[in-house]
């Protein structure tokens, strides 16, 4: 029972913080160093709980999803002016996807040594917060269709900084979408497509872990994906909202504290 308790409190902690701008992988290593619970050691439920927020972002978006997928397709096969904004979004979040990516495979054992260390994690916090202070009163005028090819490579550059836990993903995308005169909506949208091919790419380096899982474990696995996924979906409206309301002050000052504790007492 207490392992189960542990997964549930490590799903939750994953779906509050994945879409907040607050660093879920950097959240992840404060309990890491905070408590002592077994689960820690089960490098699979990382993976688990960032699959429940995928299934939670892909939900929520399902529409703008489908639309960009169809709409990529039927230019293709039609060369119909009336797909093409959805056919180069689809080609922006694949170029936007691409630094990161070659980041994360060519460096991943450098941010790893640089991560072992918890006073890094508080520093990374402070940096987020940083970000979002430029930003927090900040509206571009770009929509979907004004966004260029320079701004979706910039975006992906920003992004490679997130593969640092403390430096929120989302924060920094969302950062360069808005310094770029992207539209509010439009940078916290696509700053989560982004989100959805880098997440793939995680699961599927990390299928080969969970073939071998004990079955033990396959219902404490599904409870931590299952408060993921409801805690993903809860915290990315509420975050939404809170960026269109510039409200993103508020996440400064929780970025400031937490890194100032975690640079003092862990």
């Amino acid at each position: 029972m207490k392992k189960l308790i542990e997964y549930i409190i490590l799903g939750i902690v994953q779906g509050l913080t994945e879409p907040l701008p607050v660093s879920s992988s950097g959240h992840m290593l404060i309990f890491k160093s905070l408590f002592k619970m077994s689960v820690l050691k089960d490098l699979n439920i990382e993976i688990i709980a960032n699959f429940g927020s995928f299934i939670a972002i892909c939900f929520i978006y399902r529409k703008k999803i489908w639309s960009i997928i169809r709409d990529f397709f039927m230019y293709i096969k039609t060369k119909d002016k009336k797909y093409y904004t959805n056919f180069k979004y689809a080609l922006l979040i694949v170029l936007g996807t691409i630094p990161a990516g070659i980041a994360g495979l060519f460096f991943k054992d450098a941010f790893a040594s640089i991560s072992s260390n918890i006073k890094y994690v508080g520093i990374a916090l402070l940096i987020t917060a940083f970000f979002l202070f430029l930003v927090k009163n900040i509206d571009g005028n770009k929509d979907d269709q004004d966004i260029t090819w320079k701004d979706a490579l910039i975006i992906g550059l920003v992004q490679i900084l997130a593969l640092l836990p403390g430096i929120s993903r989302s924060g920094s995308t969302l950062t360069a979408g808005l310094l770029l005169g992207i539209k509010k909506d439009k940078a916290f949208d696509f700053s989560f497509m982004l989100y959805l091919p880098i997440s793939i790419a995680t699961m599927i380096l990390g299928v080969s872990d969970l073939v071998s899982t004990n079955k033990e474990l396959l219902f404490p696995y599904f409870v931590s994906m299952l408060m993921a996924f409801i805690f993903t979906y809860l915290s990315l409206n509420f975050f939404k909202n809170m960026v269109i309301n510039k409200k993103l002050k508020y996440f400064v000052y929780y970025c400031i504290i937490v890194g100032i504790l975690v640079i003092l007492f862990l």
